[in-house]
């Protein structure tokens, strides 16, 4: 199993190479036949003194998910929309739904990816035609009326918050419940 969250703070967190390095790390800790794939590629690389290019790096989590004797492997790549889609030629965010669109085009049957993202024109593109399954919470009832709860919680509980005054509160509550479209 692995685990990716798009950070729009961590430059890191923003692109195709923080994915890969990311998946690859997580599945070589669970697995010697995983870390021997990537003791490989970091020997391939001069003991890791040289970086490995992100074909490398896809060729790598190539080798590891795709052998047909392997358990099922769960990857869940959280928030695209957090990766930049307006700088370089192609954008990050280009790169990473290229590679995702590899990564499903592997046709690992044993391979399982959950994606998710606030619904934004680029990224359903890519998935319409990749997803086999899709939810869309966005819009839903129950997850405006959650974000509306746990604003009401926070400006309740925190200490600080608690020390507002009573108009501060409800134009914080105010502006927050129709401005957080979702998230």
């Amino acid at each position: 199993m692995g685990f990716f969250y798009f950070d729009f703070k961590d430059q890191s967190k923003q692109g195709a190479r923080g994915v890969l390095s990311s998946l690859l790390i997580q599945l070589a800790a669970q697995s010697n036949d995983y870390c021997e794939s990537l003791s490989a590629l970091y020997s391939a690389y001069d003991a890791g003194s040289q970086q490995p290019s992100e074909y490398a790096l896809r060729e790598c989590l190539r080798s590891m998910v795709a052998p047909q004797n392997r358990g099922p492997i769960f990857f869940v790549i959280d928030a695209i929309d957090e990766c930049p889609n307006s700088t370089g030629t192609p954008s990050p965010r280009e790169t990473v739904l290229e590679l995702l669109e590899w990564l499903l085009n592997l046709k690992c049957p044993h391979l399982s990816v959950c994606v998710t993202s606030r619904p934004e024109a680029d990224i359903e593109a890519v998935f319409r035609s990749l997803a086999s399954y899709t939810v869309s919470l966005h819009g839903e009832s129950g997850q405006k009326e959650d974000i509306v709860n746990y604003i009401k919680w926070f400006i309740n509980s925190n200490p600080k918050a608690r020390k507002w005054r009573k108009e501060d509160k409800e134009l914080v509550f105010e502006k927050l419940s129709e401005r957080a479209d979702g998230m």
